[in-house]
């Protein structure tokens, strides 16, 4: 019985007028993957120039370190940017097999990463890698935080709301790194 109803499927949807496609809701599997949502390609940015700003923050903290100088204040604010991204990166969903998954797990970071960051742009060249050139000094870190808590808020008006409070959380938090850097 059964098998005869589904035999009749093809015929009643034709006497019906209606393609097969019509029928079935969902994403066409022969299409390809969907690409990603407005407010996850954001995420993967700010999961970028977080790791961006961890790569800057590890480089100053070792070049004091070398020098014999501990900075504390430095390996706090360091803790506080692991912390961001450990806060974004629980909020990242990529469904495995996609392309930004794909990318992410090759390079150890997402697929965006800092493409477009104001934190990435003002910290020089700190890649996927987190390889950080040229001297890594005080101003530096001041001026990545201060582009990076305006490129945050920059962004809160077109994300969902329980993103733009974590944005606007970390955005904070680097404004007031700012201000504990001298700025």
């Amino acid at each position: 019985m059964l098998a005869a109803s589904a035999a009749a499927l093809p015929v009643l949807l034709a006497t019906a007028g209606c393609r097969s496609s019509e029928v079935f809701a969902g994403p066409d599997p022969l299409a390809g993957r969907p690409s990603p949502a407005p407010d996850v390609i954001t995420l993967q940015s700010v999961i970028g120039a977080e790791h961006a700003m961890i790569a800057l923050y590890q480089a100053a903290v070792d070049r004091h370190l070398r020098a014999g100088d501990p900075e504390r204040l430095l390996e706090v604010l360091l803790a506080q940017h692991r912390q961001h991204l450990a806060q974004l990166q629980a909020r990242l969903v990529v469904p495995p097999g996609s392309a930004a998954s794909a990318s992410a797990a090759a390079s150890g970071s997402p697929s965006a990463a800092a493409s477009g960051s104001p934190s990435a742009a003002a910290s020089g060249s700190a890649g996927a890698g987190g390889a950080v050139s040229g001297r890594v000094t005080i101003a530096r870190l001041r001026a990545a935080e201060q582009a990076s808590a305006a490129g945050l808020v920059r962004q809160l008006a077109t994300m969902p709301p329980a993103l733009a409070q974590l944005l606007a959380s970390i955005a904070a938090s680097d404004a007031t790194h700012a201000v504990a850097l001298g700025g």
